[in-house]
């Protein structure tokens, strides 16, 4: 099994940064893909951004050149830093990794963007 703790999520202004982090704990022998994914009201869940445990990145293209995933392999933690937010950034971000052993997801957090 694979906990999932997401942090960093809050209120910002149109134009602000937030940083979000996801930690993974329990057991496993090693994460493969990890993802931020989120999910506006009323609109389907959606891939936000992914990194491989090489490195490899991925980007939906509405966040493409605003937000940036990284990840420590060490403390099998990932990150998102968002910047530019946007009030269609607006939506509950979940972290989703990827292991031999399954899928996980987070609780997810709150990102809300004001204008």
């Amino acid at each position: 099994q694979v906990q999932l703790e997401e942090s960093g999520g809050g209120l910002v202004q149109t134009g602000g940064s937030l940083r979000l982090s996801c930690a993974a704990s329990g057991r496993f022998f090693r994460i493969n893909v990890m993802g931020w994914y989120r999910q506006a009201p009323g609109k389907e869940r959606e891939l936000v951004a992914s990194i491989t445990n090489g490195g490899i990145t991925n980007y939906v293209d509405s966040v493409k050149g605003r937000f940036t995933i990284s990840r420590d392999n060490a403390k099998n933690t990932a990150y998102l830093q968002m910047n530019s937010l946007k009030s269609d950034d607006t939506a509950v971000y979940y972290c989703k990794t990827v292991t031999l052993t399954g899928i996980y997801w987070g609780k997810g957090t709150l990102v809300t963007v004001s204008s």
